[in-house]
């Protein structure tokens, strides 16, 4: 007697069915509810991290009692249909560069009566350049021998990342590795352009003009993204509430361990509740909180490093969050409550 044929589920999810996929992470609702033991054991943690002994990482020698400070926060944060309504907007097929003008203009003017601002709209479009080039990659590798007969018959990078929809750097970088050359010459080759053919050197550099997500610089707003982690320790600082910075935690460490193991922004060294939450350590990002997927999966398995030292946290974001990013043992929050003028001087 025959087998019956398996469903084929997964094509089904993927092209066979007619509904839409919903957009953003499980419904946060629902996932309090699933970890809600998890997070009663990461608040306790957090308020027994002084305890402990030994004790944890980064806490000085002789350092005082702890003393408790609450906190209220009023974060408002973006409604997930809204982040919805904008994501389709924001991102365009083989579109991976920095905006002209009149584009940010245009995007501008479709978010009058959204509940999400510009700068937001503009960080959960790198969000959602980012995970695109992360997600399709190996679809580029399969690609690459069709690629490279391309750019060898002319076809430059700029028009192949338009025509299927891949970052041009990274199609670039494959179709470098097609045409035979190692991995290593293709970096050194990207870090000091002059050193390859004319071609090669204009495709390369019409194709990082283009491109802000595999870009070989990655430098812009590392300053500004500096200056938030200090404007926050200083208001915190002005609460009364001791703490460490992450540079002196990553020298120290780098001296006691050879490399930095875990440095949040800053580590409390009072007890510090927000809105009744335990928070023993606040990481900040100078962008906006999107739900989405890759976004969320690489900020878990960062704060889970702090989460098993310290116990319980929280994130804040410079740009605000979404209503339904959740981590488990971690408060969102957004700087609404702080002067951020420093990072804007000309305004």
């Amino acid at each position: 007697m025959g087998d019956s044929p398996r469903p084929r589920r997964h094509q089904q999810q993927r092209g066979g069915s007619s509904s839409k996929r919903r957009y953003g992470g499980p419904r946060k609702e629902q996932q309090i509810q699933r970890f809600s033991s998890e997070i009663k054991s990461m608040n306790k943690e957090a308020e027994q991290r002084f305890d402990r002994d030994p004790r944890p990482m980064a806490f000085p020698e002789g350092m005082e009692a702890p003393r408790t400070f609450r906190l209220s926060w009023k974060p408002e944060p973006v409604p997930l249909k809204a982040e919805e309504r904008v994501a389709s907007m924001v991102v365009k097929r083989g579109d991976f560069g920095w905006l002209e003008d009149d584009r940010v203009d245009q995007i501008a003017s479709a978010l009058e009566g959204e509940a999400m601002y510009l700068d937001q709209a503009l960080s959960l479009r790198s969000a959602l350049l980012q995970q695109k080039t992360v997600y399709s990659h190996h679809k580029l590798k399969s690609k690459a021998r069709e690629l490279a007969r391309h750019y060898r018959s002319g076809t430059s990078i700029v028009d192949l990342s338009k025509k299927y929809d891949f970052p041009p750097v990274n199609i670039f970088r494959v179709v470098l590795e097609a045409m035979g050359w190692s991995k290593k010459r293709i970096k050194e080759s990207l870090r000091n352009p002059s050193s390859m053919k004319q071609r090669e050197q204009d495709e390369f550099e019409a194709a990082e003009a283009i491109d802000r997500v595999s870009s070989v610089d990655q430098s812009e707003t590392q300053v500004k993204a500096d200056l938030f982690e200090d404007i926050l320790a200083d208001w915190f600082e002005e609460q009364g509430i001791r703490l460490r910075r992450q540079p002196e935690m990553v020298r120290e460490q780098s001296q006691l361990l050879g490399r930095p193991v875990r440095t949040p922004d800053l580590l409390f060294l009072d007890h510090v509740y927000i809105n009744d939450q335990p928070v023993a350590w606040i990481d900040a990002k100078h962008f906006y909180g999107a739900d989405v997927e890759f976004q969320r999966k690489k900020m878990k398995k960062q704060m889970n490093r702090y989460i098993e030292e310290w116990g319980s946290g929280a994130i804040m974001f410079r740009h605000g969050f979404s209503e339904n990013l959740f981590l488990p043992g971690v408060l969102m929050l957004d700087a609404s409550p702080i002067d951020l003028s420093r990072l804007n001087p000309d305004d």
